[in-house]
């Protein structure tokens, strides 16, 4: 699978979760429901993945966490704020830079429509 068709199934999963949860609830219900989801769709899905820090050559581990790794391809950042910041977008590229990865999804289901709080974060090119 591509990161694209990893990335239609994550949304559609989400969407499934919304629904059924609505907003209102803690980030940690919604990423334990939508690693369920995924997992559900055959997925090889991962949760809390350790993220080490690399300076100066050596690999520090300062508790960084992934909260959901799809396909060892694309990052889920699970959100329940009110609105996505540009902290949020900068914390999910530096995890795909640190990861070395290209595609990262925001997921924010705090929102009216799940789909709305959805934002695909790109590290270069894919």
């Amino acid at each position: 699978m591509t990161e694209n068709e990893i990335s239609k199934e994550i949304i559609g999963a989400a969407i499934e979760v919304h629904k059924q949860l609505g907003p209102g609830l803690l980030e940690s219900s919604y990423e334990a429901c939508l690693a369920y989801e995924l997992r559900q769709l055959g997925l090889d899905v991962k949760t809390q993945v350790a993220l080490p820090v690399v300076y100066k050559g050596v690999k520090l581990d300062v508790g960084y966490r992934i909260d959901i790794l799809v396909e060892n391809r694309v990052i889920i950042e699970v959100k329940a704020v009110e609105a996505l910041a540009d902290i949020h977008t900068a914390q999910l590229l530096t995890y795909l830079k640190l990861k070395d990865l290209k595609l990262g999804l925001l997921v924010n289901f705090n929102s009216v429509k799940v789909i709305d709080g959805v934002k695909r974060i790109l590290n270069g090119y894919l």
